[in-house]
């Protein structure tokens, strides 16, 4: 350790110290154990599955491998301080600190005073608390090492820790915890990512390309950065998350993601920096399926995957709201869409979470407005056992607490009731949760995403909600417009045909029924869209859809317009070719004519054949239209 970084390191305890000393704690200050229960400990478990999974295995090969001869413990924290495993020779303590070496036990600074584990989660850094560099006296018995375990959002996912006795070089032990949790590190990233996406192993030489300090990208089919370890930002001089391989490379992207997978090759950076890299490619297995289960009406379970590039053809509007969101809400900062009924506000949430590092994990999406107000708080807060009359015996987990580690998708959040607003907000500040009936605070680590369908400012000005919950949500908003507004309109109406058209229909829709449905208002956007065309499809029958097979309702929008002048030509859409009906000599041919130009409304065709309804159904049927 040079000097500047010895000063460094003794300034990291004087702060710790003076923390102590504003937090009220004393020298002679004795916590007392902790004693958390079985559930408590089975729901900390679990809440850090891929943590623990990722550590075990790469802690417990280090020690049988090197240090199963020293008398050396090695602990396991989440992002909190709570230890959740412990590997080692437990004698390495004294007996009367046992209990805060066993699962549950909470090493925060504001509790334990200056400690490996609560100080290196307060620094964000390695350290290494020597006896006397203990705040309490209690603990300077004990020498502790500890570096915080990152996340590919460049969060603390968690801290290992190893206390040792005299025997082992206090630097060894030191730089021996930086290692494993690197590894840590990598591995986490690795299985979050190497399904769906390429990582790049850099290293400063060709053939040291599995140490835990080698760099990592991970990166998309565009060559677009999702996520990169500590040591690849340090590589490449900058955080590299959100930039591209041509930003950061003089190769282009072509040619680095077409090297051959685990080959080495060589990477020159813009400032002339030379790596060595290591390609592999996704796996692309399907994630699991989402653990958050659909118990309540509102909520809606995940159907087929969505690429972010399918929610639009060509509205730039609509693309630049869907780079955005995905870019902030993979930071954390939490998005808010708004826009009418229907115009696709869930679909691109669903498009986000399967291109956000978080698409193995749940997508739980609750709908504000279908849940009966009195449930709320109970269903997204979870319950304890016998809370309230009709409460499961078994308590509930709550929705919240279901998309932990995924993201959590609010709609109609403008209908929540003010008493669950309150308690949001604290989980949205404290990222903690206490169930109805309980007083215990559970750690959560989700994503947000807001939807509603009518402006919330005018809820805050009128007192329905709060302005601290609404500024606290509104992290970037996205407004989707109207399906009358898309300039991809065209393209969305023949997407949605292909979606849903018979094998035998043709795959283009007329120029007649396409201008029909392109100069159509939509007040029920995509939805309504979705549902005319699939109506349309159905009454077809395999044969190609015609005017007449759009839905009555449908037709109904035009029947003010008076014969001859089509819906386009009134709303400003294409104009649609008319046909002159005069001399026509054939009756079941003007018929027809006729009734295609009515867009086919009985009414007014019959009205401009001067024939009746009945006629004009008889004429039809010989037709066999219908």
């Amino acid at each position: 350790m040079g000097l500047n970084e010895y000063s460094d390191y003794r300034s990291d305890i004087a702060d710790s110290w003076n923390r102590c000393i504003a937090w009220g704690l004393d020298h002679e200050h004795q916590p007392a154990p902790p004693s958390p229960g079985a559930r408590e400990l089975e729901d900390n478990d679990q809440a850090h599955a891929e943590l623990l999974s990722c550590a075990e295995a790469e802690v417990v090969p280090y020690y049988r491998n090197i240090l199963s001869s020293s008398r050396c413990l090695i602990l396991l924290a989440d992002r909190r301080g709570t230890v959740l495993r412990n590997w080692g020779d437990r004698r390495t303590t004294e007996e009367r600190l046992q209990p805060w070496f066993q699962p549950g036990a909470n090493w925060q600074e504001q509790h334990c005073g200056t400690n490996a584990i609560g100080t290196a989660i307060a620094t964000g850094a390695p350290v290494q608390i020597q006896r006397n560099e203990h705040f309490l006296k209690q603990n300077r018995s004990i020498i502790g090492s500890a570096a915080p375990i990152f996340n590919a959002r460049k969060e603390i996912a968690g801290v290992l820790s190893v206390f040792s006795d005299a025997y082992l070089p206090q630097a060894h032990t030191l730089g021996m915890v930086r290692l494993l949790s690197q590894s840590v590190e990598n591995r986490l990233m690795t299985r979050e990512f190497e399904h769906d996406y390429f990582q790049i192993t850099l290293s400063n030489t060709k053939d040291n390309f599995d140490s835990p300090w080698s760099g990592i990208l991970i990166c998309d089919d565009s060559g677009g950065i999702v996520a990169s370890n500590q040591r690849a930002d340090q590589m490449l001089g900058r955080d590299v998350t959100g930039a591209r391989l041509e930003d950061l490379f003089t190769s282009r992207r072509n040619h680095i993601l077409g090297q051959p997978e685990r080959e080495p090759m060589q990477l020159t950076t813009h400032n002339k920096v030379r790596l060595s890299g290591r390609l592999k490619r996704p796996a692309r297995k399907e994630p699991p399926a989402s653990s958050a289960k659909a118990e309540t009406a509102g909520v809606r379970a995940r159907s087929t995957r969505i690429p972010l590039d399918h929610i639009e053809h060509g509205d730039l509007t609509v693309r630049r709201g869907a780079d955005q969101a995905l870019k902030v809400l993979q930071r954390g900062v939490p998005v808010l869409i708004t826009g009418e009924t229907g115009v696709g506000k869930e679909v691109l949430v669903k498009a986000l979470h399967d291109a956000s590092h978080r698409r193995t994990q749940a997508l739980v999406a609750v709908n504000c407005a279908a849940i009966p107000p009195e449930l709320v708080e109970s269903e997204l807060f979870g319950y304890e056992a016998g809370a309230f009359t009709g409460a499961r015996a078994q308590g509930s987990l709550g929705l919240i607490r279901k998309a932990h580690q995924g993201i959590l998708f609010l709609d109609e959040i403008g209908e929540m009731p003010l008493s669950a607003q309150s308690r949001l907000l604290r989980v949205l500040q404290e990222r903690e949760v206490t169930p109805v009936g309980s007083t215990e605070r559970i750690p959560v680590d989700l994503l947000l995403v807001t939807a509603t369908n009518r402006p919330l400012s005018g809820r805050v000005e009128s007192g329905a909600f709060r302005a601290d919950l609404y500024y606290r949500i509104n992290g970037l908003r996205i407004e989707l417009p109207a399906l009358r507004d898309r300039a991809d309109r065209r393209e969305l109406i023949q997407r949605l045909y292909q979606t849903h058209r018979d094998q035998d229909q043709s795959a283009q829709l007329s120029p007649r029924v396409m201008a029909a449905l392109e100069s159509h208002p939509w007040p029920g956007n995509l939805r309504q869209l979705d549902n005319v065309i699939r109506v349309a499809v159905a009454i077809a029958d395999g044969e190609d859809v015609q005017l007449w097979h759009l839905p009555d309702d449908f037709l109904s929008g035009f029947e003010a317009l008076p014969l001859g002048q089509s819906p386009a030509q009134t709303t400003g859409g294409r104009p649609e070719i008319v046909s002159d009906i005069s001399g026509e000599a054939d009756p079941l041919g003007q018929t027809l004519r006729v009734y295609q130009q009515c867009l086919g409304n009985v009414s007014r065709a019959a009205k401009e054949l001067s024939i009746s309804r009945n006629t004009l159904y008889k004429r039809l049927r010989e037709l066999g239209v219908r």
